[in-house]
Formats: C-alpha cells, structure tokens, sequence
C-alpha cells in the first residue's frame, strides 16, 4: 500500500525528463540551422541582385551611347556631326571627307570624340564667298561652336544612358527599388566616364596631330609649323586656323589654298635610300609642289649598283626646280655621284660645305661602296676595319666643320653610326641607310650644346626588296621646318604604306627644346600646359 502511495505523488512523465530535453535540443539545432540557410541564402540572394542590377546598369549605358551619343553642331559653314563611343585609349578624330582625317591624341579613356564636318549649308556658304571677311569671322567663332556641341553632346549622352538603363530595368526587374538603382548607377558611370576623359583633356594634342588620308590635302588640312601653340589661348587660334583652312578647301574650287609661310622659315625635305624605285619621285614631286619646299636633302642609296645605266634615274631630280642636296650612300658610286652633280639644281657633298635657302649644310659620302650588298642594314653589317671607316668619316667632316669656322645648320651622313663624332659640332645631323625612322639625342659634349639626329626611312620603300617581308616597306619622307633663326621647329613624317598600296600617313612633331628626345630615341612627354 505504502509503494502504491508513493507511486501515486510522484509527477506524471517524471520519467520522461531526459527524452523531453533530448528532443528540445534537436529542436533547437533544427531551428537555428534553417535560420543559417535562410542567413546565407538571403546575403546570396542580395550579391545577385547586386550583380544583376550592374549588369542591366551597364548595357543600359552601352546601348544609350550607340543609340543617342550624337548631336549635330554647326561649326563655321558646316552642318558637323559629334559622337561619342566607348574606347579603352580615349581620343578624337576630325573626319573631313574627301580630305582625310586628323587623329589627336586629346584624352584617355574610356570615350572616344568624333568629330565629322559634313555638308556645307548653303546659306552660310554664300555668305562666306559674298563676304571677304566671313572665313576670318567663322574661324574667330570655331571654338565656341565646338564647346557649345560638346557640352550638348555630353548632357544628351547622359540622359539617353540613364533613361536607357531605367528601361532595360524596369523590364528586366519589374521592381521600383532596382529601377532606381540601375538609374543611379548608369548616372555614375557615364558621368565617371565623360569626368575622366575631361580630367585627362590635353589641349596641346591639337599641336601634333596624325593626319591620314589624300597626301596632296595634308598640308592645307594640318597648317603650316610656324602655327604652333605656347600657351592654352593658342589651343583655340589653331583650332580657329583648321576650321578656316578647311572652309577655304570647300569654298574654293581653282586651287588648293595654304598658308603663306612666315617670315624667313624654310621648308626642307628629307629624302634618303631610293633605290631605284620610280614612284619615290612622283611621291617627291608632289610633296615639293604642295608643301612648297625650298630644298630637298638626299642622304645617299639613290641607286642599287652605281652603275652607268641608272644614271638616266637620276635625271627626275632636275624636274624638281628647286635645290637638292646630295652625298653618296653605300649603293652609290663616283660615277652615280658625278651624274648627280650633272643636274642643273643638283649639289653633291663629300667632306664639304654649301648654303642653301640660308642654311648652311655640311655633307660627306659613306666611304663604302658595296653594291654586291643586300639593301638591308643587315647586308650591310660592318667588319671592325668597316667601323672605323664609318666612325672616322664623321670624324672628317666634324674636323671640316672645325676648320671652316663658320657655324652649320645640318650636317649629312649617310650610316648614322658616323654621327656619332659630329656632336656638338652641330645642332642638326640627317642621316639614312638603315630603312626605317629614328629621332634620338646624340651623346652630349660636356659644355657644348645638343645634338639632335634624324635618320630617314626609305623612301624608295628598299626598292623591289621592300617587297620579299610579310608587309612592304613603307615610303618614307619627311618635312623639316626651319624658323629665320635656322632653328628646327617641327616637322611632317610622311608615310606612304609601301609598294601596291595607298594608305597615307602624315604626323606632325613639334620640337620642344625643355624636351629633348632621348639618347634611346624616345621623345619625352611634353609636360601639360594650363
């Protein structure tokens, strides 16, 4: 009886205790293992969205710039065209059809400016030929054009980004919130973007511009070297100076008008390394006329053998009419030297000194004369005795330029391992043979002023050997500007793409003496002018 009492006040389930606490645990567990899921599930969920509302962001600003990045503009007489696209170098090009192109390296990424003068409106057109003084009044007020379709062009590109974007959004989410975010972002991307490329704005690109496209147009399009900029206000006389250039192209139709050059510059062309190639003197022909060249330079290899039948090649030099300057290359022989003299305006230079178009010029042959040579460089490779050959004839004309006692603009060799010895002696040495472009700083003599040397490509394009390489070997020349202090100011490269093709480059480099180009060749950056 007494055990059944007992029974009787123990609590019902008292036995089941640790059951109970066992399954309260696992409940426990349970629980906070679904709110871990459910915790990562949502934190991945929210970085999809993140992701997906960038992405819809930025093909929403992708597609608005190739649908709207455009506004027309009217910039002197012509109804122009600007655009903007992305691009990872940044940049701007003016597109003048027929004429070609100018390239200007005005800005970095992530965009692009293009700018293209199309048809000239016919009421302003008019009044320009009516009024004398209208291409003068339309440059005056190029700048202003330009920065006004600019600024269009930058707001008109905004907004078509963003409402591009809000769009794409609201079709892809169907979600107030995500559409407001992928507005905001597109605002910040496209605005970063037009911020990065006006931050990076060099307005000293429009000094040095890379004109492509018909060789004639070039120095009507690009303007005359004495047009060169000291300060951020001549930034906007030379882009006054292309848009007037550009009227007088399309309102005139009898000729093609250039600039007058300014007192006392000259012009001098740098030809070398011919090679019998007839088309160089076409391409010759047309730049002495168009860029109206006061002297041509030969630096040697206007022949492949020397031999007395390529004398009747040579005779195209007194078809030019204006001085050309000339000193025997390794391909070129006495007697090649001597039918170049035979020309009525030709002048042959061998350890001796002329002046023309008020430069004083000194010039020697290449002591070699190895016609059984390959035309390459490599054919061509110097011996030691070879060497001390070529060093030594700089060598001789430094010690000519010494003993005249006169100072000298430009000195001539034809290898530019003879430059070497001339440092010093003179601020300017041409040179040639090696078939393609170098710009490089000689050595500088402790107290004596700069060298600069210029080697020229081939503007024979290596004769018929520039054909044997994947690509041929462009035609090669170059326009140096002289100021009436017989300084070099700038000057044109001019590039034709080799035998059988057409493509014409032309790039403009302006000489800046706080920026000497590198004894590597490698022009130092210009630094960027307020």
């Amino acid at each position: 009886m007494e055990e059944r009492k007992d029974e009787e006040r123990t609590p019902a389930g008292a036995e089941q205790t640790p059951d109970v606490r066992r399954s309260a645990r696992q409940w426990l567990d349970a629980t906070l293992g679904v709110l871990n899921r459910a915790g990562r599930s949502v934190a991945g969920r929210r970085a999809g969205i993140a992701l997906s509302v960038l992405t819809v962001a930025l093909i929403g600003v992708v597609i608005g710039v190739l649908l709207g990045a455009n506004t027309k503009a009217n910039i002197g007489p012509f109804n122009a065209e600007m655009t903007i696209r992305p691009s990872l170098s940044g940049g701007t090009d003016v597109v003048i059809p027929p004429l070609g192109s100018l390239l200007l390296d005005s800005h970095d990424g992530p965009v692009h400016l293009s700018v293209q003068l199309g048809t000239l409106d016919q009421l302003r057109t008019r009044a320009l030929i009516d009024d004398p003084a209208g291409i003068a009044r339309a440059s005056e007020t190029a700048v202003q054009d330009v920065t006004r379709g600019i600024i269009r062009l930058g707001v008109r590109t905004l907004a078509v980004s963003v409402l591009c974007a809000l769009l794409l959004a609201a079709l892809v989410f169907r979600n107030v919130r995500r559409v407001a975010w992928s507005g905001l972002l597109a605002l910040i991307i496209t605005g970063g973007s037009l911020g990065i490329a006006g931050l990076t704005l060099r307005t000293q690109s429009i000094e040095e511009p890379r004109y492509e496209g018909l060789l004639v147009n070039a120095p009507a399009v690009v303007g005359d070297a004495r047009r060169i900029a000291n300060d951020y206000n001549m930034y906007s006389e030379q882009l006054q100076q292309l848009v007037g250039n550009v009227s007088r192209i399309y309102t005139t139709v009898s000729t093609l008008p250039l600039y007058d050059p300014a007192p006392g510059t000259k012009r001098v062309l740098q030809v070398s390394d011919l090679h019998l190639n007839p088309t160089a003197w076409q391409m010759i022909r047309t730049v002495v006329e168009q860029f109206n060249i006061d002297a041509v330079i030969d630096t040697g290899d206007i022949t492949d053998w020397g031999s007395e039948p390529e004398g009747s090649f040579v005779s195209a030099i007194g078809a030019l009419k204006v001085p050309y300057i000339f000193i025997r290359g390794n391909h070129d022989s006495a007697r090649t030297a001597a039918t170049v003299a035979g020309q009525r305006n030709a002048i042959v230079l061998d350890n001796s000194m002329t002046t023309v178009a008020g430069l004083t010029i000194a010039g020697i042959g290449d002591p070699r004369f190895t016609p059984d040579k390959e035309t390459s460089p490599a054919g061509s490779g110097l011996s030691k005795s070879a060497a001390e050959q070529v060093m030594g004839t700089g060598e001789r004309l430094a010690n000519t330029i010494r003993a005249s006692g006169q100072p000298v603009d430009i000195a001539l060799v034809h290898d530019p391992e003879s430059a070497g010895a001339l440092s010093g002696v003179c601020p300017l040495v041409l040179a040639g043979h090696v078939h393609k472009r170098e710009v490089r700083t000689l050595k500088q003599v402790p107290g004596a002023p700069p060298t600069r040397l210029l080697v020229e490509g081939s503007t024979g394009g290596a004769g018929l050997r520039g054909l044997e390489g994947e690509a041929p070997t462009p035609l090669s020349m170059s326009v140096l500007y002289f100021s009436k202090e017989r300084t070099l100011q700038a000057y044109d490269d001019i590039q034709v793409g080799g035998t059988g093709q057409s493509q014409v480059t032309l790039e403009r480099h302006v000489i800046n003496d706080k920026n000497p180009v590198s004894p590597s060749g490698t022009p130092t950056p210009s630094p960027t002018r307020s």
